[in-house]
């Protein structure tokens, strides 16, 4: 018996739906870690462009009696840090605190040293505003590595 239109081999619509949705629950799982690991790629951006201002205001230190609060001192174009792109333009230089040294010229009385603390966070407008677990970076002349949370609770072990 020759049929005149003879039955066709292909996929029915529910094949069809539940491939379209395993494929898409595949992308997201995908796109989830994908932005994960972009976020943590610019964090290492971050923490060592603080090492790096941790390392120049060093090196200040080392020929002048006093860290530098001011960019330019540190090889940086810009009059304020505000102005002043760090890396791929991620983030930015919040918070600088520089201390001059105090003397002590009474005996039994300990001076005190020049200090610097460095506080880096996302930039407007930047992909990193949503990285609410390490918003803030900090490096002090002391050595002292911290991060905050957004909430402005401490996360260093994991953002360090």
């Amino acid at each position: 018996m020759n049929n005149r239109f003879p039955r066709s081999r292909g996929y029915t619509l529910l094949e069809l739906m539940v491939t379209v949705a395993v494929v898409a629950l595949l992308a997201t799982i995908a796109a989830t870690s994908y932005s994960q690991f972009t976020l943590k790629a610019h964090r290492t951006e971050a923490r060592t462009a603080l090492l790096d201002l941790a390392s120049l205001e060093e090196r200040y230190l080392s020929t002048n009696p006093s860290y530098s609060a001011a960019p330019t001192d540190l090889g940086y174009a810009g009059a304020n840090w505000a102005a002043v792109p760090i890396g791929n333009g991620y983030y930015q230089v919040q918070g600088v605190t520089v201390t001059a040294p105090i003397l002590s010229l009474a005996p039994g009385v300990p001076s005190t040293p020049a200090t610097f603390s460095f506080t880096m966070v996302p930039a407007p407008g930047s992909v990193q505003v949503n990285d609410t677990a390490c918003a803030s970076f900090t490096v002090t002349s002391q050595g002292a590595r911290t991060a905050t949370m957004q909430g402005g609770a401490d996360n260093t072990a994991t953002c360090w």
